[in-house]
């Protein structure tokens, strides 16, 4: 589930982009897709780069230590990483995209709840 520490890191490096820097470009004559493309995009690649590469981390840190710990004997020790290693392995591709779109949507859903939470959090104590 590095997903959602891979959107967080990604979503810093968006918002860490001069809002200022994107108004300039648009009052020059740029429109959205060439400010996204001239502008954020450069601006936010470090911290993007830095998303890529923790998640890329954690995901083999992930799969190494389960592998490592519980082994991956079918329907006992399977977890989601490993049961797509395992349909790569049997060349069943069909099995392993079907597996990795739900962990997208997993990780999807986690990410949003996560940040729902945390948005209902932040409106509680600004009431109080």
């Amino acid at each position: 589930m590095a997903a959602p520490m891979v959107i967080r890191t990604a979503r810093v490096a968006f918002e860490s982009v001069d809002p200022r820097l994107e108004q300039i470009a648009r009052t020059l004559g740029a429109g959205e897709w060439r400010v996204l493309w001239q502008v954020t995009l450069p601006l936010a690649l470090p911290g993007l780069g830095a998303a890529a590469l923790l998640g890329f981390a954690r995901a083999l840190g992930e799969f190494g230590a389960t592998i490592a710990v519980a082994g991956n004997i079918v329907g006992q020790t399977s977890t989601l990483s490993l049961a797509i290693y395992t349909a790569i392995q049997q060349s069943d591709d069909t099995t392993a995209f079907r597996l990795v779109c739900a962990s997208v949507v997993l990780a999807f859903i986690a990410t949003w709840l996560s940040e729902w939470f945390m948005a209902r959090s932040k409106r509680n104590r600004q009431e109080r």
